[in-house]
């Protein structure tokens, strides 16, 4: 099992940066990617929606909605996931989740239960 811890999240302006961590502990399962989720502001955990992930060859998979502004990558010594997010609209606020999820679901909904997820951090963006 994987223990992730995000940091990072905060307050910034329309346009701003921010850079959120993920701690990760434990072994990850092969068929497991590392992936960031958001649950936007004023919604469910239901409607998480999936941001980015690092596929098992190490390329990359971003939501539409953030392609060209985040930047995800890891620092396999550290055993740390990175999340750079640029040019942060106000559409960006919410919690930012680091997870461990199986591969074959990628960045969709599907079976959100399934996974090793952190607490989360929150993102606010404000214009």
């Amino acid at each position: 099992q994987v223990q992730v811890a995000e940091s990072g999240g905060g307050s910034v302006q329309t346009g701003g940066s921010l850079r959120l961590s993920c701690a990760v502990s434990g072994s990850i399962y092969n068929t497991y990617c590392m992936m960031w989720f958001r649950q936007p502001a004023g919604k469910s955990r239901d409607e998480r929606e999936g941001v980015s992930m690092i596929n098992r060859d190490g390329s990359t998979t971003y939501a539409e909605s953030v392609k060209g502004r985040f930047t995800i990558s890891e620092d396999n010594a550290k055993r740390t996931l990175y999340l750079q997010m640029n040019t942060l609209r106000p559409t960006d606020s919410g919690i930012y989740y680091c997870v461990a999820r199986p591969c074959r679901y990628g960045l969709t909904r599907e079976l959100l239960g399934i996974g090793d997820w952190g607490q989360g951090t929150q993102v606010t963006v404000s214009s």
